[in-house]
Parts: structure tokens; sequence; C-alpha cells
């Protein structure tokens, strides 16, 4: 009879009528989504476990609880975007590094040398650059100058 998603888009409410006696009901369908792990194993995907993972990299930093949650929403719909019902774990520590990026540039980094597991100062130099580099785009964009009238 009729269907919507629900507000984070991981579930379908459908209102059903059961055609033998017309009574009304309501089914949720939701989409599971797996994790391998690094050692085979596989377990369901879990936005608590993205929170808690960047929460460590944000400890300290003026990251809000509300804004680790945005995040890990962005980051379980950009794995859902993907269509896989199965996702490699590092493929979800990539899929953490640009909004961690976006939302706090120290934490990024904190996140960035465990994950990639940096190993000397070249890493986080190299890390920095990127990020400077990012900062050099947008400045250039933000300073442009506008042609000036004749």
């Amino acid at each position: 009879m009729d269907s919507r998603t629900s507000d984070d888009g991981a579930s379908i409410r459908r209102r059903r009528q059961c055609p033998n006696c017309n009574r009304r009901f309501t089914t949720v369908e939701t989409t599971s989504l797996s994790v391998v792990k690094r050692s085979g194993a596989t377990e369901p995907f879990s936005r608590d476990k993205i929170v808690g993972g960047v929460r460590k990299a944000c400890q300290g930093r003026p990251v809000s609880e509300d804004d680790l949650a945005i995040l890990a929403q962005k980051v379980e719909e950009t794995l859902r975007s993907s269509g896989s019902a199965e996702i490699d774990a590092y493929e979800i520590g990539l899929a953490i590094l640009g909004p961690l990026r976006d939302l706090d540039e120290v934490a990024y980094l904190r996140f960035a040398s465990v994950y990639q597991a940096f190993e000397s100062l070249e890493d986080f130099e190299a890390a920095i650059t990127v990020l400077r580099a990012g900062h050099t785009d947008h400045d250039e964009d933000d300073t442009a100058e506008e042609p000036s009238a004749p």
C-alpha cells in the first residue's frame, strides 16, 4: 500500500494489507551490512564502532558527540552506496578518512597515523603536506581576484 525510506536510509517501512482478511500491518525491511575483518571473520556493521574508534582520535579536540554521530552516518551511507553486502574493514577506514579530515584535521592525522601505520616523521610530514595542499587549493578559490573593469 505504501513504502517509505527511514530517515537514515538504512531501512524501508512498508504498509501492507493481507489479501485474505484485509487487515493492515507494517513491515520494516533492512539491508544487512557485514564487515570482513583481517582475520577473515565477519561481523555486522556497527556505527557505534565507528564512533568509538574516531572518538579516540578526537580526544581533547572540539568535536561533539553529534559530530561523531553525523560522521558515522556519512561513513555508513558511503559504504551502503557501494551496493556490496560485505565490506572489508580496510575500506571502512578509507571511508572514515574523508569526513574526519573535514571535521578536524588534528584528529584526522591521529587516526591516519594509526590506520595507515605511520612509521616515521616523514609519514607525518607527507600527510601534513597533503593537508596543506588542500588548504592552498581552497585559499586560491577564496582569494581569486575578480577581473578588473576596463
